[in-house]
């Protein structure tokens, strides 16, 4: 197994501490908490939150090593974006709830960085390093109604109480094994959880994967997202991918239609 540190040769200088990401340690913080919002708890205990969120990220056959880390490392930079953060820090509880998982097979469903947190720069970044610091497990098949059925699961089983519920996910192909991918889709509904999508169309072939030869973002519009203001974001490259995904948080986070954002810039 390799690690996320592992990788700098690769071109992709991400490594284990918020240091080597080129952000301020989360320590440097610890004395700035002030201007946090009282926490709200519901009648059973759960701590009310703007926002539950599920990182659902595709690590199946077709997803190689160095694109499952791009990934994550995209994760990292988006969620330390100062924008993102101004969006968590403005919401009527300023306080978000997020987890992540790589799924590929059925039976592969793998939490990497489990529920935390995050309303300061310092959250942002703790949860930023468990990823980094994450070995890597590659899947097989590509069984995005489990992916969508076990992130719904997360959700209702958490101790928070979200404001919104939505599974942001990721990935590059068709589903092609596993469970119902309309009966989770509906599963979803029903939970009244939003299913959001970012669509990779590599055009980066390797010769021991199957080639994709679909229309990826057309793909998740018309079968994987799911949900009132659900959409889908495209990427082609890492640097797509990282703003794609800033984007999709400001969005997700404070509530917008995908052309309010453009609207607002």
């Amino acid at each position: 197994m390799i690690r996320f540190v592992a990788i700098a040769s690769l071109g992709l200088a991400a490594c284990g501490s918020a240091h080597a990401q080129g952000f301020a340690d989360p320590a440097d913080f610890s004395g700035s908490f002030q201007d946090l919002r009282e926490r709200q708890f519901t009648e059973g205990g759960q701590l009310i939150v703007d926002l539950e969120l599920v990182f659902a990220v595709d690590v199946s056959a077709s997803i190689d090593e160095m694109e499952a880390l791009q990934q994550r490392r995209g994760h990292v930079e988006a969620l330390a974006d100062p924008d993102v953060i101004s969006s968590i820090r403005a919401g009527a509880h300023g306080r978000i709830a997020v987890m992540y998982l790589e799924w590929a097979d059925a039976d592969f469903q793998r939490i990497v960085a489990p529920w935390t947190i995050i309303e300061t720069e310092a959250d942002a970044l703790a949860f930023a390093a468990v990823l980094a610091q994450a070995d890597f497990v590659s899947g097989r098949r590509t069984a995005i109604g489990a992916a969508i059925g076990n992130a719904v699961s997360l959700i209702e089983s958490n101790p928070y109480h979200g404001v919104r519920q939505i599974i942001d996910l990721s990935g590059d192909g068709p589903q092609n094994a596993g469970p119902s991918l309309p009966a989770a889709r509906e599963s979803a509904s029903q939970a009244r959880v939003t299913v959001n999508g970012i669509s990779m169309q590599s055009e980066r072939q390797h010769p021991f994967r199957p080639p994709v030869n679909i229309d990826v973002s057309r793909y998740f519009e018309e079968h994987v997202i799911v949900g009132p203001r659900s959409f889908v974001m495209p990427s082609r490259t890492h640097e797509d991918f990282v703003e794609a995904l800033r984007r999709k948080l400001i969005i997700e986070i404070a509530g917008l239609f995908p052309a309010e954002l453009t609207d607002k810039g």
